[in-house]
């Protein structure tokens, strides 16, 4: 069956009234004609009409000079071409608007000049959307905070990189999973109970407290989680957005905070306690000086000794808990790292077990720092006699000097047994000791954990896989500004 022809005034009020701006365009580039949606959308006048397209100024986008050709080679009988999201600046603010602009060659009718129809669209709100979405997706994915997206049921569709990061676990292995992946035992029952509450809620719809959470290698982290419940225009939750800041280094910091506080606090106490012992181990040594002068009963001597023994291992103490509190008056000047830790080397070779190999390596070039020799080196021997003992004369000790970034390191790592995981946080704990009943006051670390920071460093504790302990002293190096000073000290 045969279409019937169009009436061609009926075809008229048809492209007159249709939503989509339209202009026909006749060569050489005569705008013959335009409805009124043309008008509207580009914000032109009807006395455009009888004008040559190519003596329009160029202002609004819509004739930019890929269109004026696109133009040309159809009515040059080229094919149609298609310009998406073209901007258009004519109204509505600086932002403008996007329109869809079509060229489509028409049909020649013989005898008469070739024709072109120019098809706008206005694509602004979904262009702007679809920004807007960009946009948000970015700030997603970019964003230093945990974030998870979960549909209604609590599944999770997405997670960002940084959930990745801190948890340990890769978008695959989340997504289509529920956020318990990494929830952690500690977190009381009730803590979700009272989430679910505030997401639940119409009037609220958010829930946001801290917690803990248990990341892929097992380690619980705090954080701050926010979740937020997202609805849809008819006020059905669609899904869940939670963010999760990370505490970790902030309790860490607040940690070390009050493990200082705590070290000033006993340091005044160990200073007191000090010295109101040290006058009654004195007269204790002077009273079995005396009786040893007066005596020649073997047995009465060798209690003596034994007397004397004990009096010495008090006096250690007492000079521990004096080193420990003394808060002398710091004179720093410029040291290399390396010969101080030489020379602790050198100290205590021979004193300690043959049977112990000790690993050295240092750096060709000298490694600045502004210290204290002595302190320094005390903090350099202490560790190198605890890798000693934990080997109990037999096994291996690397001790390292180096530089990373801005910092300068010290490393001492031996081949003993390590340190077991729970006693880790409290290894820099006065009083606090591994070794043996009697073999050790507990202060040693606690004397290099001080000395450090006094030296605005940091000393840090780690099992070493396939090795023992490894101690790891951070200090800054010289600063720039010392640089006029006097040569490092030897």
């Amino acid at each position: 069956m045969t279409p019937k022809s169009l009436d061609p005034e009926l075809a008229v009020r048809a492209l007159e009234c249709a939503p989509m701006a339209i202009a026909l365009i006749t060569a050489p580039g005569t705008i013959s004609w335009a409805n009124p949606a043309y008008f509207a959308t580009t914000g032109r006048t009807p006395d455009l009409l009888g004008s040559d397209f190519h003596d329009i100024p160029e202002t609004d986008g819509t004739w930019s000079p890929a269109i004026r050709a696109a133009v040309d080679a159809a009515l040059a009988g080229g094919a149609p071409s298609t310009f998406p999201a073209v901007r258009a600046r004519y109204r509505g603010g600086p932002p403008g608007v996007y329109l869809d602009v079509d060229i489509r060659p028409l049909p020649e009718v013989p005898g008469g000049p070739r024709r072109a129809l120019l098809v706008i669209r206005d694509v602004t709100e979904g262009w702007t959307a679809h920004e807007r979405s960009t946009v948000f997706q970015q700030a997603f994915r970019s964003s230093t905070n945990a974030m998870q997206l979960t549909d209604a049921r609590g599944i999770m569709v997405d997670v960002n990189p940084a959930y990745e990061r801190i948890y340990g676990y890769s978008r695959a292995e989340c997504v289509g999973r529920k956020p318990s992946l990494v929830r952690s035992r500690v977190t009381p029952p009730a803590v979700y109970e009272a989430m679910w509450q505030g997401l639940l809620d119409p009037e609220r719809g958010y829930w946001s407290g801290e917690l803990l959470n248990r990341d892929r290698a097992g380690r619980e982290r705090p954080v701050l989680l926010t979740i937020t419940a997202i609805r849809n225009e008819r006020g059905a939750i669609t899904h869940y957005l939670g963010v999760a800041v990370d505490l970790s280094e902030q309790r860490s910091w607040e940690r070390r905070a009050a493990h200082a506080d705590k070290l000033a606090s006993i340091g005044q106490l160990a200073a007191g306690v000090a010295h109101e012992i040290n006058t009654p181990l004195a007269n204790l040594q002077l009273v079995t000086e005396s009786l040893r002068r007066r005596s020649r009963d073997p047995a009465t001597l060798a209690r003596l000794d034994t007397m004397t023994e004990q009096i010495e291992a008090a006096a250690r103490i007492v000079r521990g808990l004096l080193d420990f509190a003394r808060r002398e008056e710091s004179h720093p000047v410029r040291l290399d790292l390396t010969a101080v830790v030489r020379g602790a080397v050198e100290f205590l070779r021979g004193k300690q077990s043959a049977d112990v190999l000790l690993e050295e390596e240092y750096p060709p070039e000298p490694v600045e720092v502004l210290g204290e020799r002595g302190a320094l080196t005390q903090v350099v021997t202490n560790l190198l006699n605890n890798a000693y003992d934990a080997m109990q004369g037999v096994g291996s000790i690397r001790i390292a000097v180096r530089r990373r970034g801005d910092a300068a390191e010290i490393e001492v790592v031996d081949s003993g047994p390590g340190i077991p995981i729970e006693l880790l946080p409290r290894i820099f704990e006065p009083f606090f000791t591994t070794k043996p009943e009697g073999q050790g006051t507990g202060l040693g670390l606690a004397i290099c954990h001080g000395i450090v920071q006094s030296h605005h460093g940091t000393i840090t504790v780690r099992n070493v896989p396939g090795a023992g302990a490894g101690f790891r002293v951070t200090l800054p190096l010289r600063p720039p500004e010392a640089r006029g000073a006097p040569p490092v000290a030897s």
